[in-house]
């Protein structure tokens, strides 16, 4: 099932990339930072995500399978952290991204015209995209497509317009917590909010199995991808500082009440009560594209571990077919989280756990040479390594470390990890001995 190319792969990563976390973060960074700072901020983000794309692209020119860091990890690594990212992709990675993103959708929806609770409305959106990528790749491909060109459509048409219309004198408002000499501290401190926005830059690897070319294709889809989100991103946050204070941005704080973005604030400016609509409606395809991705890319994952025999053989592909009942199971997974009441906490446990196993799949591009997998990385593939590799702990221990709460999320899916792939293992022997 050869059908992922080059532009197909990078519209995939566009698709997991784009989300709210660019139309919220600016604004809890401009209590603390200037406009300046913030813009120097994103284009750090941008850089250390380029690395981990560098990193990344030397993994997956040795490793050519569809799987993602499970793939990685338990070929260069170990099986357990390969086991561990792979429950955690099913259940923080994927599921609750999908899970957090259709709730969102519900309640955007009712900003707009009156429906049912926003949990049944999630609900309504996964069981579509479930139907939609469980049983006719061709059409999820098409509609995957045609989603992510509306979303960039929107996206630039919004910056565009404010561009014309909107102020583009050099910002001069000071931020209410302000302190002497350059904010570092505050820059790096937002880095992890940043790295959220950033996070679906890997997405093109997951189905890595289903390029013409993995080698070449699936570096060239990431990098296209990270590069354009990145540029998209600057100038979404240029139009924000140079048309918004600090105490206009505040709103943000109240988003989960009042699904108020900061687009939402500029387009109300310029557009009056019909720009928010039309700013509620951008939200929403860029909510519908991302799901629509997980859960196309998604249940590859499920799909090498069942091949790999840590999941029943019922999760095995069909040669030439979507893997069914694998996108089955995320679904239902997805659905169980959305409907419980933890989905804040799981989507920030979700942040650190990507964090953690991209840098460990970084990691894993040293062990290359020792297994003497070819093509071997190259000075500035293992340079780039290391820079993300500092660059996530970093990160990690000054994002998280207030948060207890994200920290006992993430060592509670672990444990089970642990648990279940003990248990795996024993019954493999177990049935290997009969």
């Amino acid at each position: 099932m050869k059908q992922h190319t080059t532009w197909s792969g990078a519209g995939l990563v566009v698709a997991n990339m784009i989300g709210v976390g660019v139309l919220v973060s600016t604004g809890y960074m401009a209590q603390d930072m200037s406009a300046t700072p913030i813009l120097i901020a994103w284009i750090l983000g941008t850089v250390i995500a380029v690395c981990g794309v560098i990193a990344y692209s030397g993994v997956v020119a040795s490793i050519r399978e569809s799987g993602g860091e499970y793939r990685f990890l338990s070929n260069l690594l170990h099986p357990f952290l390969g086991y561990v990212a792979g429950w955690g992709s099913l259940v923080l990675g994927f599921s609750a991204a999908i899970a957090v993103d259709a709730h969102a959708i519900g309640n955007f929806t009712n900003t707009l015209l009156s429906g049912p609770e926003p949990r049944i409305s999630g609900a309504i959106v996964i069981l579509i995209f479930t139907m939609l990528h469980a049983f006719n790749s061709s059409l999820s491909h098409r509609g995957q497509n045609v989603l992510v060109s509306f979303k960039l459509t929107f996206l630039i048409l919004f910056v565009l317009v404010s561009l014309m219309i909107g102020d583009n004198s050099i910002p001069t408002w000071v931020p209410p917590n302000s302190t002497e000499g350059f904010p570092w501290i505050k820059v790096i401190e937002n880095q992890f909010w940043i790295a959220f926005a950033f996070s679906g830059w890997n997405a093109a690897v997951y189905a890595a199995g289903e390029y013409k070319n993995p080698g070449r294709d699936v570096p060239r889809s990431m990098m296209i991808g990270l590069l354009l989100v990145g540029i998209l991103y600057l100038a979404i946050n240029w139009v924000f500082v140079a048309n918004l204070t600090p105490g206009d941005a505040i709103k943000v704080f109240s988003y989960e009440e009042t699904r108020i973005t900061l687009a939402h604030l500029i387009a109300d400016d310029i557009f009056g009560d019909y720009g928010g609509k039309l700013v509620s409606l951008l939200v929403i395809v860029a909510f519908l594209s991302a799901i629509s991705a997980m859960m196309m890319i998604g249940p590859r994952v499920y799909s090498a571990m069942a091949e790999d025999g840590y999941l029943p053989k019922f999760f095995r592909p069909v040669d030439g077919k979507p893997p069914l009942n694998a996108t089955l199971l995320q679904a239902t997974v997805a659905l169980l989280l959305l409907f419980s009441h933890t989905l804040r906490e799981a989507v920030l446990a979700a942040s650190a756990f990507l964090l953690i196993f991209s840098a460990l799949t970084a990691l894993s591009l040293f062990r290359l040479r020792r297994f003497n997998r070819r093509p071997f990385p190259t000075k500035y593939q293992l340079t780039a390594a290391v820079i993300f590799m500092l660059s996530v702990s970093i990160i990690l221990v000054v994002g998280l470390k207030n948060s207890v709460v994200q920290w006992h999320s993430f060592g509670a899916v672990i444990i089970l990890a642990s648990l279940t792939y003990l248990a795996t293992i024993y019954l493999k022997r177990y049935n290997s001995e009969k």
